[in-house]
């Protein structure tokens, strides 16, 4: 089936990943590299990470959540120390990406796990605001927000939503996002995804897929 829409993930495809702040912040508190990738990942549909991306926790149960299950692995650190590495630098080739694909005719959607918080993926305040998110939501024909919908990827649900949003099936779709947890299930629906490894690398498998040629 011929490509109709191109969905995108936002924090890690947009802007730099927060996996490269998780790090640094790791290495300043002399913990150990990974250890926040590592406590999002155990029991990743119940825990402190899952909670807040589905709204069902405020940024202070995040906290305390967080430095609790933290705590667990040996290492304590609090929820509010990490929320603040959230934010990336803007992309602009992917922008201009984005900008193309919309030019050519085909839907554009975002699918974006975030939180109720400053520091959702991409902003950090005000003025990460208005440079990441500020200059490319306003691209989008339809948005889904984990927060707001009340379910997050990996959950094939919110794929299914987008598809509706821009009724669109999913064998049309092609969908970006830097985790693969999160790819396989689009993949699982038919979507052809891409892992965003880095902006050549994207846009060169974006380009396949698309026949569009890209900067």
């Amino acid at each position: 089936m011929a490509v109709e829409a191109v969905i995108w993930d936002f924090g890690g495809v947009f802007t730099s990943s927060p996996f490269e702040a998780f790090n640094r912040l790791e290495a300043e508190r002399g913990l150990p590299k990974d250890l926040i990738r590592t406590v999002n990942a155990t029991n990743p549909d119940t825990n402190a990470w899952a909670l807040f991306e589905r709204n069902e926790i405020d940024a202070a149960g995040f906290d305390a959540l967080f430095l609790e299950e933290s705590t667990a692995l040996g290492h304590p650190l609090r929820g509010a120390d990490v929320l603040p590495k959230l934010s990336g630098e803007l992309r602009p080739r992917m922008v201009e990406a984005l900008k193309a694909c919309k030019a050519a005719g085909f839907r554009v959607g975002c699918i974006t796990n975030n939180v109720v918080s400053e520091h959702s993926p991409g902003q950090d305040g005000a003025q990460k605001a208005a440079g990441a998110m500020g200059q490319v939501m306003p691209l989008f024909e339809a948005i889904i927000e984990s927060s707001k919908a009340g379910v997050r990827k990996p959950d094939p649900r919110i794929y299914l939503m987008m598809c509706d949003l821009l009724a669109v099936k999913p064998e049309a779709c092609v969908y970006l996002d830097d985790l693969g947890i999160n790819c396989k299930p689009a993949a699982g629906l038919g979507m052809k995804a891409i892992k965003v490894l880095d902006v050549d690398q994207t846009l060169g498998e974006l380009s396949a897929v698309t026949g569009l040629a890209f900067a």
